[in-house]
């Protein structure tokens, strides 16, 4: 039997069983339909007649560690596998509903001590990015754009304070946070982001990377939005040693909100916007084959070489994060994009030796992008004048406070 043949009648049968335990807890009055739905066994990247894909290596399929089509494009509004009907995210995880309550605890949140529907409901855009700092100043650049209105005489609050990992801040629609430096942090603040979402009953989020890179070929300024995140040896996804087994998760981005982002580049922009491929790397020195780290055991022309080779490969930026951002979006069905832009060109050198200043105006230049992007979507929703400032709806001051010190205590 072929293997797509294999993968087709696998999916049908889990969909089989998962009606007829449905079906079962209904007639009995026990529960409700989305606490015990189960996801598809089969994990093959093919679409199905169905309508189901899934994003993670197939157990069936002995080819599943070949690249997938990057023609491909996710239909995020109607895949059954990751999204409830409404548009909500649904998680691939049926112990969280078993659980009394789950702590969100690098977020300083818990959806027994919090009213996180309140709180977050009515989110559509999470913008993150490496520092407390920037995304402070993005949230306040974004409260500007869209016209968002918070009582005289307070301040946008950072709703994860008490975590004193990541910072968020809550503008309307829009989530503002701290993603810090690297695929671990990310992975981390990704899992809980997308369970916040699943709590908060959020549908349709969209998901983006505000950063900063090196470019490959690109001048220092230059705005990169990705078409494609890759490793250190040009793997289009995310390899995580789970059980002591390599689990490959395709890193995609949402093909139609890269050509919108592009379309929303200006002409008379003071700096170039590009769509391209990102290596993502796990490190800043010796990954990116830089000579300046504390170690180097290869030679200037060795370096050279692999920039090169990477940049005929389509490469044109290096950052630490689009890897395990697009893969784990695109696992759990949710729309996403990296904007970054260049500090450097990396053909010229290692070090980022432009003054702070500019470096700062710099930074900005991605902001500017998402921003665009986000106001011509709340003005076709006619959104553009909003209320509320993500102020904490705390249901159970007892669990809330458990949650204070948890974050508190295991700094």
């Amino acid at each position: 039997m072929c293997t797509y043949r294999k993968c087709l009648l696998a999916t049908l049968d889990s969909i089989r069983r998962e009606s007829v335990c449905v079906n079962s807890v209904v007639a009995s009055g026990v529960g409700k339909e989305r606490s015990i739905k189960k996801m598809p066994t089969c994990t093959c990247e093919r679409t199905l007649k169905d309508g189901i894909e899934n994003h993670h290596e197939c157990q069936l399929n002995s080819s599943a560690d070949k690249q997938s089509n990057d023609n491909d494009e996710f239909d995020y509004q109607n895949n059954s596998a990751v999204r409830y009907r409404d548009g909500s995210v649904r998680l691939r995880n049926p112990n969280i509903e078993l659980m009394d309550q789950d702590i969100l605890y690098h977020l300083a949140l818990g959806s027994g001590s919090h009213d996180l529907v309140e709180m977050f409901g009515d989110v559509k855009f999470v913008c993150m990015g490496g520092t407390p700092k920037r995304m402070e100043q993005f949230a306040n650049y974004i409260m500007k754009e869209i016209g968002h209105k918070i009582p005289a005489g307070t301040t946008l609050l950072d709703i994860s304070q008490y975590s004193y990992r990541y910072c968020m801040y809550k503008v309307g629609p829009v989530l503002s946070i701290s993603h810090g430096m690297g695929i671990p942090s990310v992975g981390t603040l990704l899992h809980e982001i997308i369970k916040l979402m699943y709590h908060a009953k959020v549908k349709d989020p969209i998901f983006f990377r505000i950063g900063t890179c090196g470019g490959i070929g690109l001048e220092g300024g230059t705005v990169v939005i990705s078409d494609e995140a890759v490793d250190g040896m040009l793997n289009s996804y995310l390899e995580l040693p789970v059980l002591g087994k390599i689990v490959k998760r395709p890193a995609k981005f949402d093909r139609q909100l890269i050509r919108e982002l592009k379309a929303l580049a200006h002409r008379d922009d003071p700096y170039d916007t590009v769509v391209g491929k990102t290596m993502c790397t796990y490190d800043f020195y010796e990954g990116q084959a830089r000579l300046d780290g504390a170690f180097c055991e290869f030679t200037e022309n060795e370096k050279m070489d692999y920039l090169t080779k990477i940049h005929k490969a389509g490469v044109i930026n290096i950052e630490m994060e689009s890897l395990s951002f697009g893969a784990l979006a695109h696992h759990a069905g949710i729309q996403s994009a990296v904007v970054s832009v260049t500090l450097l060109d990396r053909l010229k050198g290692d070090q980022v030796l432009a003054p702070k200043e500019v470096l700062n105006e710099w930074q900005i230049r991605p902001q500017i992008l998402v921003a665009r992007y986000i106001t011509r979507y709340l003005q076709r929703k006619g959104r553009l004048s909003l209320e509320g400032h993500g102020s904490m709806c705390v249901k159970s001051p007892r669990r809330y406070k458990l949650v204070q010190q948890e974050s508190e205590t295991y700094d």
